[in-house]
């Protein structure tokens, strides 16, 4: 029998996936990881020539969904006109492992990014955070900046990107595309943006904090995604000590995550002091304890955000006849 597959182009998994939709299924993700509902392995890891390319499958029983990402990490690749982040997903039917579809992984990689990022804002930031800093202006940051102006009514962002001409194009771009304000403002420094913001987000290749301890605003919250491998650091690890924070996975955080590392390292971060995002989306943890307090997700990605998003995806693209149908 001849194989089917839909194959959803990164336009295509824009179109089916509206950020609001997006964070929905992110929610859920992590909710049955929390449960231990989900099925995940531990990603692959193969290192390449200047880069690394991960594999990450994953099971989600209350989503029926079943596949995996391939997904590379080339940080010398914007020097080339090639983004830094490439993926690949594929979906598999539940109870027959028939493949069904093929997306663009690299859109849907910046959407589940940031739409867990709009989760943790949601769930962390204060009621009244308007002010948002942004460090880095890629395709990581754009989803950032999307997630949290669909969870929060912002009034100002400043965008730092150590090339200034980066953040100018960002905000060219994107400036009053709703729900993104209009007053988007490129930072002349790193803290200039940080002082100035209740809400942080990092989006970097960094090796090294993008911004001091001492600028960080009491009650304010942090999304921190840049910082994937031990050697890369975004946010000081004073302030990773002093905040309550918030991560995807315990296990695979404290295995990646630089900024966590080094903190623990320097007796800073106790990792049994961590809490996994899902287990304050089904309750079981608390949040933000005070206005004052600085909360912290470090966010390092999991196959769950993955899968729940391209099912979710795939099924409404379905209803709006988008993609391309193969026969292999």
């Amino acid at each position: 029998m001849a194989m089917q597959l839909r194959v959803l182009t990164a336009d295509d998994v824009s179109a089916a996936l509206p950020m609001a939709d997006a964070i929905a299924a992110v929610r859920g993700a992590f909710g049955q990881l929390a449960a231990g509902q989900a099925s995940v392995p531990l990603r692959t890891q193969l290192p390449g020539e200047g880069g690394t390319a991960l594999m990450m499958p994953a099971y989600l029983p209350a989503d029926r969904g079943l596949g995996a990402k391939i997904v590379s990490v080339f940080p010398n690749n914007p020097a080339r006109g090639l983004p830094t982040v490439t993926a690949l997903v594929v979906l598999l039917e539940a109870d027959t492992g028939r493949p069904l579809a093929l997306l663009d992984g690299t859109r849907l990689t910046a959407l589940r990014t940031g739409a867990a990022s709009g989760l943790a804002t949601d769930l962390l930031a204060a009621p009244g955070a308007d002010t948002l800093a942004l460090f880095g202006a890629g395709a990581q940051a754009r989803t950032q900046l999307l997630a949290i102006c669909t969870v929060r009514r912002i009034r100002t962002v400043w965008v730092y990107d150590a090339a200034p001409g980066r953040a100018q194009e960002l905000i060219t771009e994107l400036a009053g595309r709703h729900p993104i304000p209009a007053d988007l403002r490129a930072a002349s420094t790193a803290a200039d943006a940080a002082r100035s913001a209740s809400i942080l987000a990092t989006a970097t290749t960094s090796l090294a904090p993008v911004f001091a301890d001492t600028e960080v605003l009491p009650g304010a919250h942090i999304n921190a995604i840049g910082a994937f491998t031990p050697q890369m650091q975004e946010v000081p690890p004073e302030t990773v000590g002093r905040a309550r924070v918030f991560v995807d996975q315990v296990g695979p955080a404290m295995a990646e995550a630089g900024d966590l590392i080094r903190a623990h390292r320097e007796g800073l971060l106790d990792p049994a002091q961590l809490v996994e995002i899902g287990a304050v989306v089904l309750g079981q943890a608390a949040g933000r304890q005070s206005q004052a307090q600085v909360t912290l997700f470090k966010s390092v990605g999991v196959a769950v955000q993955d899968i729940a998003a391209a099912t979710r995806a795939l099924r409404s693209a379905e209803e709006q006849g988008l993609g391309s149908v193969v026969t292999l």
